[in-house]
């Protein structure tokens, strides 16, 4: 019956049991955990167990008419042809008994009393009348059978209720004739059906009377049917009857009743059936269904009785041990015992197995003497003592050494186990009655039967050894490692992972080639016979695997995968073997075999449903850690996590260890003490030699024997207790530790040791010395020899009588005593002495299996793991076959529903390595996937001839590249670049070394115009433009173009290309295909995962970081991607035709987008920026470094960056500022020039706030340079003065001593640069006289004009900053005013000779204010009297310049003119200081010969009448301030009163007349003088918001025309 037909009865259990009110449940597969049934649904054994059929009959009538059909039967046979007809119409046929009842009836019944008194008289009368009388008028007494209808039918003439009437006397004539060898099998038949419709209609239910005895009675008199055969098919039918009577029997309402015996009874007939070959098939296999059936109503049983017991499951453990005594199962299965058959003689009745052959009549009457016999006798429902005979019997139908039991047999008992273990598994393993059988017998036929190379025994047993482990692996540890290991040892391939030409191999090298811890043999890697089992294993157990057929490497690998499919399987293994460091790695070992066995290759040595199979238990395996991710976890009375981590660590020290022990014993001795598991004593070797299971037994016995190790051999024989032992014993436990090795003189050392030990130790008072057991162990050593050894076979083998003469007085010269040696004779020759890796026999394995078995208490029960607190450590164990065989099954397959799988597959292990931060494994994948999706060769780089295609008008353009057609043609690729950005979102926190690839995908979709830059709303944080890209080599608007698609415009559209040498335009296939590409990146939902990056903790973008910077080409030449950009402000190219000049910078648009990634994400916070800034600035001071290597747009990118990250990390000193400063100011002046806008625009961010920051930048000598240098650039022009502006009139001022003349020198320069302004000034003049209409000025010279002027007024409003300067310097007074106040008057003196009216007039109010200020003053004279000599006198000497004249006739006229006024007014102003000074008589005299010079300049009338009317002014003012006296007056002022009048006379010889000082007159007033000096300044102010507009229009236009 194979598994579909098991099904199907377990269906049918099912629903048998749904009528009742029992639990559904309870015939469910138990699974491990579930201890019984429900018990708040108990149900009582009496209830029926299935829903009664009620009849529409009278139920006497209906019973009377079943006798009726059996009599009628009967009586037409010969045999009862004569008999009475009391049957038929009832009454007692007997005319004698008018006395007491029949024996059959219970005292007491209604039956017995209306059958007593008059009642007999009446039949005995009624039967005369009828005349019955026998032959010659006689009258006869009927045959007991008939005798028995005719009580039953008077008995129920007076039954009102049939479920009142007596159980067992409603039953009796019908089991008698069942019973009965001379019926034939049709009245059999009506006897089996009379009953079962009694049965089944409830008739004889747990109400009627002695229901008990009846069903026991009923049970005996089935199992014991006899007849006579005749007909096979009617035979066939009883038998058939039987088998249904026995399964409702067990299934009905008193199936619980029947008693173990019964029971046995029962099983017994139908096994009986089942392995009678003379049966036919159909009945045969009827017959196993039906024991199915009722194994699985028995063993169901089992989980009402662990109900019923509650805690005391031990009482119904120790009631199965002792009530044994007649619960025994014989089945007939050799085929000659038959209960009827057809081939014997009609008249030679045939009986039941365990029937005894009671034909006669009067037997009958004791049968039924003892049936009445029975009621007073207590039947005990059966339990435990018949289900362990029954399951007893079952293992033992699968003995594969009894010849007597065939295939077919065992195939049977295979599946009736097969549902014992379905229904009862954990029930069974529970009760140590049960458990035992399933440990040893069942677990040892199972794993030989699993050899075989019948398929039909094969699969039945794997079937039952996987139901087995899932139901009862709680207590076979060590059965299912045996178990395990050998399906590994026998699955796993033999030869290499294949290459394929389109896989690269680093994608699946982490599938295991061998299971763990096996060395491939030095001739022949991988043959197939290696396995992880232990060599005495593997040789004893017969495991060594060996080549099986495709079919068998199916059905193991269906069994594998039923296994795995249980979620908790692999983590018990991962818990129970994998972290015990005597197990072997059977969680890996079996990853390993799913992993290797999913390959496609795997299916050319199995069939091809194996590489399926495994590929889904491995995804099964997977699913099933993710299913359990967000589980609670549970850890309560399971082993420590870290304990075991330990335990695993230690398992790796000790199998290395191990491993060189076995090739060098003393080098892996010292490898275990350097790692700690052994401390370096010779007792610590000896304890791990003994223990470990992976240490050779013959090396070991070699190294204890060699000379010089006496301690580790004399270490290693105190592990051993030989107290109480014989000698031959102590020797069997001493030489199953190690291997006896082949040299005598090793050997005799070794026995010597021993001989000490024990004659030391044992307590013996046998021998007499140690020369007597050294003698006796050796005489022991050759008998077992002598009586195994194989090579002896033809030879005599030793006797007692041999081995005693051997042994003659050597124990202490007397003999040893003759029982002794007896005892130890027979001991070997009964039992060898198995020396490990010997033999490979039935001997040897039942040896080993004994072994196996006595070390199951100290491996301790298997611990069950429901729980999910494991499954990182395991996945972190197992995760890289799995990645390797998903990757490599990824790329070999062409279905659909393995892509899905798979794709689904890889998601699930990056859930589970990003829940349990297993990064290594994450990673992997990412790896993986990323080099699936083609993305990452370089043979991709090249953007030479990307094209910018525009579809329709309302889509936008695609950018048609070499990548993008590849990827859209590669479906493949397509789903690994979906897949592997699945897996990276929401796992970038756990990424490290897998952001390599990934920023190499990046950067491909980002130069071929897939992907924007990186952040769309951070990348606004540098306020930049985006990246430039290379310029498509052509931009094609599809759209646009008409319908002419005939060959002549095709063919004049090549024609015109190939001339233009443009490349071909993209074909639609290829567009296409672009299109594809776009949407498959599209669907990567990139943004999401930028999103995420950007929230980030800093500790995880720190590998990004890392990695980002390690795309950046160590050196610029050997940069893997070059593009060329092709915008305006770039130079083409060379044509290939041109000779090469020197070698340009190439643009490389990724090295920007890496530089720019890593300073966005550094700068994200302060946290970023403390932890990141130091290796973005370094990368970005390399590059600035380097400057001429490199192509302007990235040396300006990089050094806004890099003033970004100083700004930011301006407290770590990250960046210096002097140190970026003087990088920028070295740059060569044409990238200087080319950089300038970012520059600036970095320099603006440091210094737009007042602090530290800026302070440190505008003092640094190289910010200045730069800004001269710019300043002189149009396009930086406007940005450098702003940048200048924002120094000087901030709040602060950042203008300090350092950078005070840097300042105003830079301000003197814009204000210079403003004279071209004069021209246009002049034209508007040339305009106004030819009364032309005005035009408007150009922007650009306006807007130098403006920044003229507003330098100016800076210049000018720094005067206020001197005094403060000067208190802050140290120089001396006359030092500290040439520092600060000589350089602002030189600019404004500078700037009053400028060519331009507006500069010029503002100049020049400002030199008036300043040198009219009263803080010029403020020091000693000696100073401030330079603004005479050094600022006044070379500003007149330059305007009477020619040149300076020429620049502007009109204004220079005027502008003498208010320099020789402003002369006068600053020596009138300061006229009383200068009059206690020693050198005012010179300083006079000059300012005489200067109004002289202009005097006489040539410029006509106006300073001719103002030189004189200043000079004037100043004489009167002298005059009354008594400083211009005549001699009379002052004597002491006579030298200034002759030079003064000297000097005039010569070129005003008039004045001193119209003067007329010589004469006392009036002190002249000088008030109005100064009238107009402050009128002047007001108009001066009010023209100066006027300017200050014309340069914000002038500077507006002028940005205009830069952009």
């Amino acid at each position: 019956m194979g598994r579909d037909e098991q099904n199907e009865n377990n269906m049918e259990a099912e629903l048998a049991l749904e009528s009742n009110d029992s639990d559904p449940t309870l015939l469910h597969r138990g699974a491990i955990g579930n201890t019984t049934a429900n018990t708040n649904t108990q149900v009582p054994n009496t209830e029926y167990r299935s829903r009664p059929v009620t009849v529409a009959v009278d139920p006497v009538s209906l019973v009377i008419s079943e006798c009726i059909s059996v009599t009628s039967a009967m009586r037409k046979h010969a045999r009862w042809a004569g008999s009475s007809v009391s049957s038929i119409l009832g009454g007692n046929p007997n005319p004698v008994q008018l006395g007491p009842p029949s024996p059959l009836l219970r005292p007491g019944s209604k039956g017995s009393m209306n059958s007593m008194g008059t009642d007999g008289v009446q039949d005995f009368g009624v039967a005369n009348r009828w005349g019955l009388r026998g032959k010659k008028g006689k009258s006869m007494q009927d045959n007991p059978l008939m005798a028995g209808f005719g009580r039953l039918r008077h008995e129920l003439s007076s039954c009102k209720e049939i479920h009142e009437f007596d159980a067992p006397a409603l039953l009796n004539p019908f089991l008698q004739v069942i019973q009965a060898s001379s019926t034939s099998a049709p009245i059999t038949i009506l006897a089996l059906k009379a009953i079962r419709k009694f049965l089944s209609y409830g008739f004889i239910s747990p109400g009627s009377p002695r229901f008990p005895l009846a069903m026991q009675s009923l049970s005996t008199a089935i199992t014991h049917c006899r007849f006579e055969a005749s007909d096979s098919a009617q035979d066939e039918v009883v038998l058939l009857m039987i088998l249904h009577l026995m399964e409702d029997m067990l299934s009905g309402p008193g199936g619980a009743l029947l008693s173990d015996e019964s029971v046995c009874e029962m099983m017994e007939t139908g096994l009986t059936m089942c392995c009678q070959s003379r049966l036919s098939e159909l009945l045969r296999r009827t017959a196993e269904a039906a024991m199915v059936r009722m194994c699985q109503i028995i063993f169901e049983h089992l989980k009402h009785l662990e109900v019923e017991a509650g805690d005391d499951l031990e009482a119904l453990d120790n009631q199965a041990n002792g009530d044994m005594e007649g619960v025994k199962m014989v089945p007939s299965t050799n085929g000659n015992d038959v209960i009827a058959s057809s081939d014997a003689p009609t008249n030679e009745p045939r009986e039941s197995s365990g029937s005894e052959n009671t034909s006669n009549d009067v037997e009958e009457a004791v049968g039924r003497e003892s049936l009445e016999s029975d009621d007073s006798v207590d039947i005990k429902p059966y339990s435990l003592p018949s289900m362990k005979e029954l399951f007893r019997v079952l293992v033992d139908l699968l003995d594969p050494h009894d010849k007597q039991q065939g295939d077919t047999m065992r195939v049977m008992a295979l599946r009736i186990i097969h549902v014992a273990l379905e229904v009862a598994g954990p029930s069974i393993a529970r009760h140590p009655a049960l458990a035992v059988v399933a440990e040893d017998r069942l677990c040892r036929h199972l794993f030989q039967l699993v050899r075989s190379d019948n398929m039909a025994i094969l699969q039945e047993s794997l079937i039952v050894a996987g139901t087995l482990l899932e139901t009862c692996r709680g207590v076979l540890k060590l059965q299912q490692e045996l178990f395990l290991s050998y399906l590994i040892a026998c699955l796993h391939p033999p030869v290499d992972i294949p290459r394929e030409a389109h896989i690269d191999p680093t994608l699946y090298d982490g599938i295991p080639q061998r299971p763990s811890g096996v060395k491939p043999p030095a001739s022949q890697a991988g043959s197939g016979r290696s396995t992880p089992v232990p060599v005495k294993d593997r040789q004893k157990l017969g495991m060594e695997g060996g080549a099986r057929k495709p079919d068998a490497r199916q059905a193991m690998v269906e069994s594998v995968g039923a296994l795995t499919r249980m979620p908790t399987f692999l983590v018990e293994l991962f818990v129970n073997y994998d972290s015990d460091a005597n197990r072997g790695n059977l969680c890996e070992d079996m990853i390993g075999l799913l992993s290797r066995s999913a390959l496609p290759d795997s299916a050319t040595w199995s069939t091809t449903s194996v590489p399926p199979l495994c590929l889904d238990a491995l995804l099964g395996f997977v699913q099933s850690i993710a299913d359990r991710l967000d589980d609670e976890p549970v850890s309560d009375g399971l082993p420590d996590r870290a304990k075991l981590r330990e335990e695993r660590r230690r398992k790796k020290v000790i199998v290395k260890g191990a491993t060189k022990f076995n090739e060098k014993p003393k080098e892996g001795l010292g490898y275990l003490k350097e790692q700690g598991i052994i401390d370096g004593s010779p007792a610590s070797a000896a304890r791990f030699l003994r223990s470990a299971s992976r240490v050779s037994k013959a090396v070991i016995g070699e190294f204890i024997s060699k000379r010089g190790n006496d301690e580790y051999l004399n270490a290693f024989l105190d592990l051993f207790d030989f107290s109480g032992k014989r000698v031959d014993e102590a020797v069997r436990l001493l030489l199953e530790s190690f291997r006896l090795p082949g040299e005598s003189p090793l050997i005799e050392r070794i026995v010597t040791a021993f001989a000490k030990k024990y004659f030391a130790t044992s307590g013996s008072d046998v021998v007499a010395s140690e020369d007597a057991v050294f003698i006796l162990t050796y005489a022991i050593i050759m008998l077992n020899v002598d009586q195994h050894s194989p090579k002896l076979k033809g030879s005599k083998r030793m006797e007692l009588v041999d081995f005693a003469r051997n042994l003659r007085g050597v124990n202490g010269s007397k003999d040893f005593p003759p029982e002794y040696l007896e005892s130890t004779f027979e001991a070997i020759k009964s039992n060898e002495i198995i020396l490990p890796d010997e033999h490979d026999n039935k001997h040897a394995f039942d040896y080993a299996w004994r072994e196996m078995l006595l070390k199951t208490e100290a491996a301790g029960p298997l611990i069950l793991c429901d729980t999910n607190i494991y499954d990182a450590d395991m996945f972190a164990t197992t995760w890289k076959p799995i990645v390797s065989t998903l990757s490599y099954v990824f790329m070999s397959a062409t279905d659909d529903a393995v892509f899905s799988r798979v794709v689904t597959g890889f998601d699930q292990c990056a859930q589970i390595a990003s829940r349990y931060g297993i990064t290594e494994a994450l990673d992997r994948i990412i790896q993986n996937l990323s080099s699936m999706t083609t993305l990452i060769t370089d043979d991709l780089s090249s953007t030479a001839l990307n094209t910018e295609v525009k579809v329709s008008d309302d889509s936008d353009s695609v950018m048609v590249s070499e990548l993008a057609v590849k990827l859209g043609r590669d479906f493949k690729a397509q789903l690994a670049t979906l897949v592997l950005f699945r897996v990276v979102k929401g796992s970038e926190q756990v990424i490290r070394g897998g952001w390599g690839p990934i920023i190499r995908i990046w950067l491909k979709l980002f130069v071929n115009s897939l992907i924007p830059s990186f952040f769309d709303n951070d990348s606004g944080k540098l306020r930049l433009p985006k990246i430039p890209l290379h310029t498509p080599s052509q931009v094609i608007d599809r759209a646009a173009k008409t319908a002419e698609t005939g060959l002549f415009s095709a063919l004049s559209s090549y024609i015109s290309s190939y001339a233009a040498d443009d490349p071909p335009e993209p074909s639609a296939e290829e567009v296409e295909s672009s299109l594809s590409t776009a949407d498959c990146i599209k669907a990567c939902d990139l943004e999401s995962v930028f999103a995420n990056i950007s929230a980030l903790p800093a500790s995880s973008l720190g590998p990004l970081i890392e990695a980002l910077l390690n795309q950046l080409p160590d050196d610029e030449s050997s940069a893997v991607p070059v593009i060329t950009v092709k915008p305006e402000s770039l130079p083409a190219s060379p044509s290939s035709g041109s000779k090469p000049t020197s070698r340009k910078p190439t643009y490389d648009p990724a090295v920007v987008y890496i530089l720019e990634f890593c300073t966005v994400l550094a700068l994200r916070d302060n946290e970023t920026v403390e932890s990141l800034g130091k290796p973005v600035a370094e990368a970005l001071q390399m590059v600035l470094r380097d400057s001429p290597q490199h192509h302007p747009i990235l040396v300006s990118r990089a050094t806004f960056y890099q003033f970004s990250v100083l700004k930011a990390s301006y407290d770590h000193d990250f960046v210096r500022a002097p140190v970026l400063l003087h990088a920028i100011s070295s740059f060569p002046k044409e990238i200087l020039a080319k950089t300038s806008q970012l520059v600036l625009q970095g320099l603006k961010l440091c210094i737009d706030q007042p602090g530290p920051l800026r302070s440190e930048i505008m003092t640094s000598p190289d910010f200045w340079v730069i800004l001269r240098t710019l300043a002189g650039n149009p396009n930086a022009s406007p940005t450098v003065f702003e940048i200048l502006e924002g120094g000087v009139s901030g709040s602060p001022s950042a203008i300090i001593a350092d950078n005070y003349e840097a300042a105003i020198a830079l301000l003197n320069e814009y204000a210079t640069a403003a004279k071209i302004g004069a021209l246009d000034e002049q034209k508007g003049e040339r305009r106004q006289r030819n009364a032309r209409p005005h035009k408007k000025e150009a922007s650009s010279d306006n807007a130098v004009v403006s920044r003229g002027v507003k330098a100016v007024n800076l210049i000018s409003s720094m005067t206020a900053r001197i005094p403060h300067l000067m208190k802050q310097s140290h120089l001396e007074n006359s030092e500290a005013w040439s520092a600060y106040w000589l350089p602002i008057f030189q600019a404004l003196t500078t700037q009053c000779t400028n060519p331009c009216r507006e500069v010029r007039s503002l100049a020049f109010s400002s030199l008036q204010r300043s040198l009219l200020s009263p803080e010029l003053t403020c020091s000693d004279h000696e100073e401030w009297t330079a603004i005479f000599g050094e600022v006044l006198f070379p500003l007149i000497l330059r305007l009477l310049k020619p040149e300076v004249y020429s620049s502007d006739r009109d204004g220079m006229s005027e502008t003498r003119v208010q320099v020789a006024s402003l002369l006068c007014k600053t020596f009138l102003q300061y006229l009383v200081l200068l009059s206690k000074w020693d050198g005012m008589l010179d300083l006079w005299l000059k300012i005489i010969d200067i109004m002289d010079r202009l005097m006489n300049s040539g410029q006509g009338d106006s300073l001719e009448e103002a030189v004189p009317e200043n000079l004037k002014n100043v004489l009167l003012f002298m005059a009354s301030s008594g400083y211009l006296v005549p001699p009379s007056k002052d004597p002491s002022q006579e030298n200034l009163w002759v030079e003064t009048w000297k000097r005039i006379d010569r070129f005003l010889p008039e004045l001193r007349k119209e003067l007329a000082l010589e004469e006392p007159e009036p002190e002249p007033e000088p008030e109005p003088e100064a009238q107009p000096r402050e009128e002047k300044q007001e108009e001066v102010q009010a023209e100066q918001p006027t300017s200050e507009k014309q340069a914000d229009e002038k500077e507006e236009s002028n940005g205009h025309e830069e952009e």
